[in-house]
């Protein structure tokens, strides 16, 4: 058990750690609009506020973290070492706090509230106190019975019921089953005890119903179809509240799209729902229909007292008010605190104090906001803001106490190997404060304000651009730029000291370096042409997060809750639930009168010929490079969202890493040739993520040819001149890096781009996808782009048009292969001797039995074919699998003293994407 306690971190006077360069940097009813502008930014200032400074730095701001944040919550604060919470309920008698946890290699953490500790841990995993089946764990819950005797957390398909000792500790786990409907799991979210504890009524999200359950024989007793993905409840006299999150069911002409095997309401450009309700259930009349009340989009949290139903509107930024008298909402309450960006804030919890202050946290803001509130009929008065830790998701009150429970807590920052750090190092965080005055809650406003980079004129629009000098990065939006043709390539996984960590000019680690030059010679070579980035972060912890800030600037509340479980859905391409209502970067430049061009990203679905294996896409690539020939294995990706199936090109695969990236080049090749770039155009180049049938280096070494061979083609080219050339992973969860897990390698190509340099400024996913957007004159989706400085210093007035020439691989691309392709292995250019060698696929003889259980755990984790789900592998397993691979069996993962068989790694025990990615 790792808990670390800090408290008052909000008076600041923290330890600032210095940083090392070496080398100079270049430079319905009432509507209640109550959150005006409050903080005294300077305009256009944003996120540059940060500097140089490096996530996980302690500086008078609060903590870094990988979200364009600094962390410095109002209150104590008590850090928990075991993963996300996920969701969390306070005993009936206020004494300790059952929390969900995911990400750690557990399931549950009970914490004692009034001694401020972790007192049990519980999951599948040899750290538990009190193991359990699985560490699944849904959105919603654990609660407790209204004896405090009883607590039930929901899993798959049902609850585990734990008897609570009188210590506070549970034990004699127990699972109450809710079948399967076919394909759709019961993926269970929140249970409510009746008021005598004899029956549960649990929201099963899966199944898009309400069941009564006997608590005393776990048999079902009554069942109610209710809305979409029903979500939270709350019980009030005879009625039960349930907050349906994909809104009502379809009716005829409805446009729809797919969420979990039910089609719902969707807008047919952002594939978002469109409808929010709260079914109501008639306890007193089972049989009666059950009523629904329409709320704003993706409604989460339900809460009542005095009368009302407060309902927390995630996508529309808001809160409903319910008069339970009349069973209507009366008052919808804005919880838009910035008026640069009106969504992105995604409240997520509320409740009310006994003195009358309306609490509701805002996830993405990392905050909570306070309201004066009377009744459901009177106008509320917004108070101010107060800071929380990393992504607030649940909120109550303990007496005068009020008790927050944080995702993310101070972000991947958990002590597990001396090795470096890693995305799946997360922690999570409860914090507890009195509410303060109101001139307190106001200066505190001032911080979260300044914490979140809110700031007066972020979001500047060009009122006429017919004299105005072109510039690469315009300082208003619609102003010309020098950069006609933006291409945005998303690979995957890497850390920057995974690729660049033996480059002696950044900050990186050389022994954390698996896939160095004489691997990645393109990337070598692009970094000492157009510059060396080594202070930028991916925000997303897995794929399913990564792609989403590339794509929306976002992990939207959903999909953020959803990391306990994604049995639902992992990759949001096929889920409405996932979408933002405001769209995706590929809508906001077809908006701007931009053409896209998709190639791969955000594909869900593939077809391929059965006959279309590595080795005969490979040959079939070195055929269509020699003769201009098309493909004799014609793929076809494809997505469910329609604005992205007009602008994709069928015949590049989506992820597979059966698939060599050189194939997915000559597609493309095939097509730019033809048809010229469009404004903005997207990539999703997949074989770093590695697992397909070639070794690890091979790979890479593939992607990173693809990488060079596309930027040589674009840089001879016509579009050179106005070109730009973005190059990121979606995320860096697949290694270790010694300053933190999120950091990653990307790189910024262009004539207008800074060149030779060191640049060691804070950057993120989210300031990469703001510069793009200024460029083509795109309007930010969110809070989050919005509020991001765009990365004008990575650009120069002054162009080199100097193209860059592809080098040639030095890892062979068929090294590892069990079946050498029939036009042959590849032979690869000679390595720079003066560089780490390439790492070799020969396995020590002592090793082999070793690998040949490596083998076998491989093959089972879909990382091939048309079903292919990327993370599907338990993330702590894939990472020593790499680096085993990598290092020739023969050195221990960093910080362990041993290699381990695939059952033996510690945190192995994390959810695969099944559950977690």
């Amino acid at each position: 058990m790792q808990v670390t306690r800090r408290r008052r971190v909000e008076t600041g006077g923290l330890l600032r750690r210095t940083i090392r360069h070496r080398i100079p940097l270049v430079t319905a009813g009432t509507t209640a609009v109550v959150m005006a502008a409050a903080g005294t930014g300077i305009g256009y200032a944003s996120t540059q506020q940060f500097g140089t400074d490096q996530v996980g730095q302690i500086t008078d701001k609060g903590q870094v973290v990988s979200g364009d944040q600094y962390i410095a919550p109002y209150g104590d604060r008590l850090v928990i070492d075991n993963g996300k919470i996920m969701s969390s309920a306070v005993s009936p008698d206020g004494t300790h706090l059952a929390a969900s946890i995911t990400d750690g290699g557990l399931a549950m953490s009970i914490v004692d509230i009034k001694n401020w500790k972790v007192q049990q841990l519980v999951g599948n995993s040899a750290s538990a106190n009190l193991r359990i089946k699985g560490n699944d764990v849904g959105q919603e819950g654990p609660t407790y019975s209204p004896d405090g005797k009883q607590l039930w957390l929901g899993q798959t398909d049902g609850y585990t019921k734990f008897t609570v000792n009188p210590d506070g500790t549970v034990a004699n786990p127990t699972f109450i089953s809710i079948p399967a409907d076919g394909p759709k799991h019961a993926l269970v979210a929140q249970p409510v005890f009746s008021a005598d504890g004899s029956t549960v009524y649990s929201a099963v999200n899966g199944q898009n119903r309400v069941v009564a359950i006997d608590t005393a024989t776990g048999a079902i007793k009554q069942s109610w179809a209710v809305g979409n993905a029903p979500r939270s409840m709350v019980e009030v006299g005879n009625k039960l509240y349930v907050s349906n999150e994909g809104g009502r069911p379809a009716q005829p002409g409805d446009t729809t799209m797919n969420s979990y095997n039910t089609q719902v309401p969707a807008n047919p450009v952002t594939g978002a729902t469109t409808t929010g309700t709260v079914s109501v259930i008639d306890l007193a009349n089972p049989a009666a229909p059950v009523g629904s009340i329409d709320v704003g989009l993706h409604p989460t949290a339900v809460y009542a007292k005095n009368g009302a139903v407060f309902v927390t509107n995630t996508a529309t930024n808001d809160v409903s008010v319910i008069d339970t008298a009349n069973g209507k909402v009366v008052q919808t309450i804005a919880t838009q605190p910035w008026p640069e960006a009106s969504v992105g804030y995604e409240p997520d919890a509320v409740t009310l104090t006994d003195d009358g202050h309306l609490l509701v946290t805002l996830g993405r803001a990392n905050a909570v906001a306070v309201y004066r509130y009377t009744n459901p009929l009177e106008p509320v008065s917004y108070v101010g803001l107060l800071p929380t830790d990393y992504f607030p998701a649940e909120i109550t009150t303990v007496g005068d106490e009020v008790v927050v429970s944080n995702t993310r807590g101070i972000d991947a920052r958990r002590p597990t190997t001396n090795g470096g750090y890693g995305t799946h190092d997360t922690t999570s965080s409860l914090t507890h404060f009195k509410l303060p005055d109101d001139k307190t809650i106001r200066q505190q406003t001032d911080k979260v304000f300044q914490q979140n980079g809110w700031t007066n004129n972020s979001v500047q629009l060009a009122t006429s651009n017919g004299n105005k000098k072109p510039v690469p990065v315009p300082k208003k939006l619609g102003d010309p730029s020098t950069i006609e043709h933006v291409f945005l390539i998303v690979k995957e996984n890497r850390t920057y000291d995974q690729v660049l960590g033996d480059l002696p000019q950044g900050n990186g680690d050389p022994s954390l370096a698996q896939f160095g030059e004489n691997v990645t010679p393109n990337q070598h070579a692009l970094a000492q042409q157009f510059g060396l980035y080594d202070n930028t972060y991916d925000v997303g912890t897995n794929s399913a997060e990564g792609h989403n800030w590339l794509m929306q600037a976002d992990n939207p509340e959903y999909t953020e809750s959803s990391a306990g479980e994604y049995l639902r859905s992992y990759d949001t391409e096929d889920d409405a639930l996932g979408h933002q209502r405001t769209g995706f970067i590929w809508t906001g430049a077809q908006a701007a009168g931009k053409t896209v061009r998709n190639f791969g990203e955000f594909q869900q679905f593939l077809t391929k010929p059965s006959d279309a294996s590595w080795q005969n896409l490979y040959c079939d690539s070195k055929n269509m490079a020699a003769t201009g020939q098309n493909t004799a294995y014609p793929l076809v990706s494809s997505s469910p969202i329609p604005s992205l199936n007009d602008v994709s090109v069928p015949g590049f695969p989506k992820f597979d890493t059966s698939i060599p990236d050189i194939y997915r080049y000559e597609i493309w090749k095939q097509d730019f040739e033809k048809n010229g770039p469009a404004n903005l155009n997207m990539f999703w180049l997949s074989s770093d993520h590695t697992g397909g049938p070639a070794s690890p280096a091979a790979q890479v070494a593939d992607n990173d040819l693809a990488t060079g061979k596309i930027v040589d083609e674009i840089s001879h080219s016509p579009y050179w001149k106005n070109s730009a050339i973005f190059i990121v992973e979606d995320d860096s969860q697949a290694g270790l890096d010694h300053i933190d897990g999120h950091r990653a390698p990307i790189q910024i190509i262009s004539p207008w781009a800074q060149h030779g340099t060191v640049d060691s400024h804070y950057y993120s996913q989210i300031t990469m996808i703001r510069t793009i957007e200024q460029i083509l004159g795109i309007r930010p989706m969110n809070q989050k782009d919005s509020a991001a400085t765009p990365m004008a210093a990575a650009f120069t007035d002054k162009p080199d048009f100097t193209p860059f020439n592809a080098v040639p691989n030095r890892t062979s691309l068929t090294d590892g292969l069990k079946t050498p392709p029939a036009c042959g292995v590849d032979t690869p250019a000679p390595q720079n001797i003066n560089a780490a060698p390439a790492p070799s696929a020969t396995v020590p003889a002592d090793k082999r039995q070793l690998a040949a259980q490596w083998a076998d755990w491989q093959s089972q984790q879909r990382l091939t074919g048309p079903d292919a789900v990327p993370d599907f592998a338990n993330p702590a397993q894939m990472n020593h699998l790499t680096w085993y691979q990598t290092h020739g069996w023969t050195q221990p993962y960093p910080g362990e003293d041993k290699i381990y068989a695939p059952a033996e790694v510690p945190g192995a025990y994390i959810p695969s994407s099944e559950s977690d990615g």
